[in-house]
């Protein structure tokens, strides 16, 4: 979170002592989102401003990834998770605006709510790497369900907007043997492949999901039926 002074991606890492390369995105690609005030990201030159909810994606080959905030007040907080990658496509910005957008749920089962896809083969190609936002609305508490794995992509759930005083309750495991993580405001927990990852909130809240594995075909899952979840 970038206030008085611009910080680099790499401050504060040993990137030869990490990736065993020369800066950060030799081998790498990586998606930012937005979730604090206005700011600013500089690849390699180019400037890329980001309000709320705004999601950059940078390609492998950048050299240099610079983040600023524009008002030290109110300043820019940036959530980002890279993966490996093997070659270069577009580095590119994706207002919320232009997101894709993707209703599911309904209220009498608690889950009405909008999927977004940010980084996603229907925007934009990336090697592996794909994120987007899902937001509930209000009187909707549940996500992801009926449960389910995807043994070639492993997950990533960042919670945020939700408000003070509550939490969400993330399921993971396997279905037969499930556990539970209580989950903050702007905490995330990551979901290995043979895990499920659900959630119900004492409010509704939003979630960023990063996603790399084999594949990216989102229908390449296994969902397990509710009633059989132990």
């Amino acid at each position: 979170m970038p206030t008085t002074e611009t910080v680099s991606i790499d401050k504060g890492i040993d990137i030869w002592h990490n990736f065993g390369t020369q800066y950060f995105l030799e081998r790498r690609e990586i998606g930012i989102f937005n979730i604090g005030g206005e700011g600013t990201i500089t690849v390699d030159g180019t400037v890329y401003e980001l309000g709320y909810k705004d999601c950059l994606y940078i390609t492998m080959g950048a050299k240099e990834v610079l983040f600023a905030s524009k008002d030290s007040e109110k300043p820019a907080k940036f959530y980002m998770v890279s993966a490996p990658a093997h070659c270069s496509y577009e580095t590119r910005l994706i207002k919320i605006e232009d997101a894709a957008k993707r209703p599911l749920g309904a209220m009498e089962t608690s889950n009405k709510r909008t999927i977004n896809q940010f980084i996603h083969p229907d925007v934009l190609k990336t090697c592996q790497l794909s994120m987007g936002m899902t937001v509930l609305e209000p009187g909707s508490v549940w996500n992801t369900m009926p449960s389910h794995t995807h043994e070639r992509r492993m997950e990533i759930y960042m919670y945020f907007e939700v408000p003070e005083d509550n939490v969400v309750f993330h399921m993971m495991g396997e279905g037969k043997e499930t556990r539970h993580i209580v989950m903050q405001n702007e905490q995330a927990v990551i979901s290995p492949s043979w895990s499920i990852h659900s959630g119900a909130g004492t409010s509704n809240y939003t979630f960023i999901w990063a996603m790399g594995g084999e594949n990216q075909a989102f229908d390449d899952m296994d969902v397990i039926p509710t009633t059989e979840l132990r």
